[in-house]
């Protein structure tokens, strides 16, 4: 994709937005289209790391959560508007994805993985043992009375969010087609050869970690406003993890379209699943959906779709 086509498309995208939010007054519209982009926040954030470079995180939840409860912990303390809150999330969680980063990068495959998980796992139970932001029991965020010109603070939300994710398209855009980003590609098609041939392995995975962290943890900073009740149970959720790993899977790892087409996919079908059937079968839904591509087509729907088109070229 040319530069200047992809920046209409973000442009375009962003246009629509407003106009929804001019034309549009049924909220549940808001709450499912926040729903489905932050599921590609969290995609597209998970993709930097587990896709670009190869190393699986199961500790996606955590990072997210890490984000919701540091918009918590400055609501209850200072009262600050939600613009720092997210910026303030970015920094905490990028510094806390560059530790984890520095203390497990030098672990591979099933190894980083569990690392991630039992990071994820000790942050909960921080967490809920942490009075100040309710511990177990959960906080109450008031939702503020002022949502700038739009009609509710729900579409406010949504506004925020769809800036947000199309910054993060952009920044996984500019990543993969950079030189740090075929230094990651390297690091995930051969670790031993590109450290070989005089890449900066370590230096570009605490990159990538940091990276990862920093917008999952903006993925989380509006979720406190969006649930006004957040408690571990709902901030640690797993149905969160297993969607920011499945739909980058589904879309396609190797490439930055992959975790937007995945997430544009499940999170429609899961929408139209919770309206119409019950929301218990997303996870259902989810697995049977990962099984089938994993199975059928290991390289995702863009995959699928650049092969196709190499197929037909000339």
């Amino acid at each position: 994709m040319r530069p200047a086509p992809f920046w209409g498309s973000l442009i375009a995208a962003l246009v629509a937005g407003v106009v929804l939010t001019e034309t549009v007054a049924n909220e549940y519209t808001y709450n499912a289209l926040y729903v489905v982009l932050q599921a590609m926040l969290m995609a597209i954030a998970w993709n930097i790391l587990g896709g670009f470079t190869g190393y699986v995180n199961f500790g996606s939840a955590g990072f997210f959560a890490v984000g919701a409860y540091t918009t918590v912990a400055l609501h209850k303390g200072f009262g600050l508007p939600l613009p720092l809150m997210i910026l303030a999330a970015a920094v905490v969680c990028g510094l806390i994805g560059l530790g984890l980063g520095y203390l497990t990068l030098r672990l591979k495959g099933v190894y980083f993985a569990i690392a991630t998980l039992a990071m994820a796992i000790v942050i909960e139970t921080l967490v809920n043992n942490w009075s100040y932001v309710g511990g177990a029991k959960g906080y109450y965020v008031l939702t503020p009375e002022q949502h700038l010109w739009f009609d509710s603070y729900i579409q406010m939300l949504f506004m925020v969010m769809l800036l947000l994710t199309l910054a993060a398209v952009a920044v996984s855009r500019a990543l993969s087609s950079s030189r740090l980003g075929r230094g990651l590609a390297a690091i995930r098609d051969d670790e031993v050869a590109a450290e070989c041939a005089g890449v900066p392995t370590l230096r570009l995975k605490l990159v990538s970690t940091t990276v990862m962290g920093a917008m999952m943890g903006v993925a989380g900073a509006p979720f406190p406003y969006f649930v006004t009740f957040v408690d571990p149970l709902s901030a640690f959720n797993l149905f969160i993890a297993v969607n920011a790993i499945a739909m980058p899977m589904i879309g396609g790892t190797a490439h930055w379209l992959g975790p937007v087409v995945g997430a544009v996919l499940v999170g429609s079908v899961q929408e139209v699943v919770k309206v119409n059937v019950s929301s218990e079968l997303n996870v259902l839904l989810v697995g049977i959906m990962l099984v089938a591509f994993i199975t059928l087509a290991p390289q995702g729907i863009v995959g699928l779709a650049r092969g196709y088109l190499r197929r037909r070229a000339p």
